[in-house]
């Protein structure tokens, strides 16, 4: 908001309170009553204190205005800081007021003035809006800031560009929501039930009412017993109570049972929205966030969240509404123990919101922690194998075992912070039975109130009490409620930097893939580029393999033309058009990819056959399997093609694994195949035979090919070699030899490799010498 509407708002606001309160206090009396109430101030007779109070609101407003008006930046921080401090002189000055209006009752006769009852009345508004003024000047927008908006606005967008991809690991680091703003966003997700919530409304409020009533006639039933004395009168009133207490219970079952359905339904929707913003967020966001704190979120967190909703809901609802009866029968009874009783509302309020913004952090910190535990569990459990090899067991188990020990040590932080909550609510309560008892029995010798209705108002409190004590729990649970909501959200709500709204879906492809211009940096190392001005065309009907050194950015190009990631800087286009604008799943439908090391889903083989196709005949499988020489050994299996692949395909060797996955790729008939090692974990037959019915399917394709194996690069049409993010050579086999560059010493050093008979560690762009051999006896 802007700080002149906000600072005329205040003024306006001291006037007419200044007004207001000094026309209500010298209602009726002349100039010297009041110079008497200033020179002989008697706190039983003169309202003098409460005019006074104003001024203590108009310098703190006036104070807060001021503030703002000098320094819009840090002014209303300053506000923000010392909202606590608000709070607390609202409730001792609303504490103060009741209190003197109970002792102004006492020596003045007649309480019907209605400019009496106005003017304490007008002083429990004019908190609130002293309150709600605090907040407005809180708000304020730094004036800088508005005249700048627009400079400031166009230098957010370049800098988000620049920083888009850097930012995925600072999402959970964003400005914090207000507690009601989570809690009314995840309600807004009860819209579709809305009609089964009004269901469990109602029968809320007949079970909450009804207990009202049983309470009520459990009063009755003392002052019965005590004054009237009459069995048949108290048989009736048993009676009475077992009815309600018989339709209260029902209703109470009813109310629980569509409650617990609502919420269910909740955590359904939560948890499939959740999935689906996963499912729609770039490659990068997975770089930057941790497997384990992802499966955090939608396990845990929506737990958390649908769970405490949900019965906090429904304990804060139904004690909520049993409060407001009790209190009517309160009011009833005496208005002046009401008052008394009402005293200490402000402040188990402000112990509640005090402990509750602070378990809240708490409560972040603890979903934090065992989001990182989550993720050295799920890191080492799916690398058994590798923890095995190494005997790192006892190391994992102590690294797990040491997260969990900084959860413990949050977790006592907030037993600690629960248990002096409960100390400071316990001696709210004790301290506001005291003055029920004190100022009751004061009021029963003085005959203002009969001893059957300080008992009856007794068992009003506690009841009052317990529900009291509910809702404070309520608010507590809300806090952890919220801080795993906020997290949730901010997953849900995330939108993707890299969009897929491309709607390119021509009827026939060329597949000519170009390169233009290429530089691309990693958005977990947007310092260092891996591709630097990359330029080169794949042509339809021809093999074009990269080759390099390790690191020189050959995975990346495939990375790109995936569109796992944007670059930089420069292009890539399909037949002419840049690939983004290609529709999402016409695009991957053309290009297929068969990685060094594919993964497999724990589905049947034929499921990761057809993963991602809406409908294929199981003669397709067939041929797309004997095409990457996988029928042979599926039909061996006992399922045979229903056969479980397990986790990851642990079921099935490497080797079977990269077939499949060859015939993942084939069953699609692309216009472009892209081969990562695709053979590289076959046998020297089996690639023989793969080999053949890849050079088959190759024809009229655009094959890019990622090869180690002298044999797959030296017959390729065109070969790209890379260094450092540059492309360093470019031609047929024949001609890079000549040129005795770098493709000429990788070869010299695959030959060298041959004849020590060795093999070096961390094998360059052309190894594996066993099959140039196996290769060359067969030519």
């Amino acid at each position: 908001m802007r700080a002149w509407k906000a600072i005329l708002c205040t003024l306006l606001f001291i006037i007419l309170d200044l007004t207001i309160t000094t026309l209500l206090y010298i209602h009726g009396s002349n100039m010297k009553k009041i110079l008497l109430d200033i020179t002989h101030f008697d706190i039983f007779h003169s309202t003098l204190d409460i005019w006074g109070m104003s001024l203590l609101r108009v310098c703190l407003l006036l104070g807060g205005a001021v503030g703002v008006a000098k320094n819009t930046t840090h002014g209303p921080k300053r506000l923000r800081a010392s909202k606590t401090f608000i709070i607390i002189i609202a409730s001792i000055i609303s504490i103060y007021a009741t209190v003197k209006f109970l002792l102004y009752s006492e020596v003045v006769k007649s309480m019907n003035d209605p400019w009496l009852w106005c003017l304490f009345m007008w002083t429990y508004l004019t908190l609130l809006a002293t309150f709600f003024l605090w907040e407005l000047l809180s708000s304020v927008t730094p004036l800088r800031q508005n005249f700048t908006s627009m400079e400031s606005g166009c230098l957010e967008e370049k800098e988000s560009l620049l920083n888009a991809h850097s930012d995925n690991c600072k999402d959970s680091k964003k400005k914090e929501v207000p507690s009601g703003a989570a809690i009314y966003k995840l309600l807004s997700y009860t819209k579709p039930d809305m009609g089964l919530l009004g269901i469990a409304l109602f029968f809320l409020l007949i079970s909450t009412l009804g207990k009202s009533i049983i309470a009520h006639s459990v009063c009755v039933c003392v002052r019965v017993c005590m004054c009237v004395k009459s069995m048949q009168s108290f048989l009736t009133l048993i009676l009475l109570y077992f009815v309600l207490f018989g339709i209260s219970s029902f209703a109470a079952g009813v109310r629980g049972g569509i409650f617990t359905l609502t919420f269910a339904r909740l955590n359904v929707r939560i948890r499939n929205l959740l999935f689906r913003s996963l499912m729609h967020q770039e490659i990068g966001f997975f770089d930057s966030n941790h497997t384990g704190d992802i499966t955090s979120r939608l396990t845990s967190d929506t737990t958390i969240v649908s769970d405490l909703i949900s019965q906090n809901m429904n304990i804060f609802l139904r004690s909520a509404v049993k409060a407001a009866g009790v209190c009517v029968f309160m009011l009833s009874l005496s208005w002046q123990l009401s008052l008394v009783t009402f005293i200490g509302f402000p402040i188990i309020i402000l112990v509640s919101e005090m402990y509750g913004k602070y378990y809240k952090k708490l409560a972040k910190e603890v979903q934090d922690a065992l989001a990182k535990a989550n993720h050295i569990a799920e890191e080492t459990i799916s690398a058994m194998k590798t923890v095995r090899s190494f005997a790192n067991e006892d190391t994992e188990a102590n690294f797990y075992f040491e997260k969990l020990q900084q959860m413990y040590k949050l977790n006592k932080t907030q037993a600690l912070a629960y248990a002096f909550y409960m100390w400071s609510n316990s001696l709210a309560q004790l301290a506001l039975q005291v003055s029920i008892l004190f100022y009751g029995g004061h009021l029963v010798i003085s005959g203002h109130m009969t001893s059957g209705n300080l008992i009856s108002f007794i068992i009003y409190k506690l009841v009052l009490a317990e529900c009291m004590e509910n809702i404070g729990s309520v608010y507590t649970g809300l806090m952890q409620g919220v801080g795993a909501a906020e997290k949730v959200f901010a997953f849900i709500d995330r939108k993707p930097i890299m969009s897929s709204d491309g709607t390119l879906a021509p009827e026939s492809l060329k597949g000519q893939i170009e390169f233009r211009n290429v530089t691309f940096a990693y958005p977990t190392r947007p310092e260092t580029e891996v591709l630097k001005n990359v330029s080169f065309t794949l042509r339809p009907g021809e093999v074009t393999a990269l080759v390099g050194p390790s690191g020189s950015g050959k995975s990346s190009c495939v990375n790109l033309l995936e569109i796992f990631y944007t670059p930089q800087s420069g292009e890539i286009l399909l037949d002419g058009k840049p690939i983004k604008e290609y529709n999402h799943t016409y695009f991957h439908s053309k290009v297929s990819l068969v990685s060094q090391e594919p993964v497999l889903f724990a589905r049947s083989i034929t499921e990761n056959i057809t993963y991602g196709l809406s409908s294929c005949s199981s003669d397709s499988v067939v041929q797309a399997s004997q095409k990457a020489n996988a029928h042979g050994f599926i039909t061996e299996l006992q399922d045979g093609y229903h056969t479980e692949t397990g986790e990851k395909g642990a079921q099935l060797s490497g080797g079977q694994k990269q077939r499949v996955a060859i015939a993942r790729a084939l069953i699609r008939e692309p216009q472009v195949l892209i081969l990562d090692e695709a053979t590289s974990a076959l046998d020297a037959e089996s690639e023989h035979v793969v080999q053949q019915a890849l050079n088959s399917i190759m024809q009229n394709r655009t094959v890019l090919v990622i090869a180690h194996r002298l044999s797959t690069v030296e017959n390729a049409h065109n070969i790209i070699v890379l260094d450092k993010g540059h492309v360093v050579e470019q031609g047929t086999h024949k001609q890079l030899l000549q040129r005795e560059g770098l493709y000429s010493k990788l070869v010299q050093r695959q030959i060298l490799g041959l004849k020590t008979g060795t093999e070096e560690k961390g094998q360059s762009a052309l190894s594996h010498g066993h099959d140039v051999v196996t290769r060359s006896s067969r030519r």
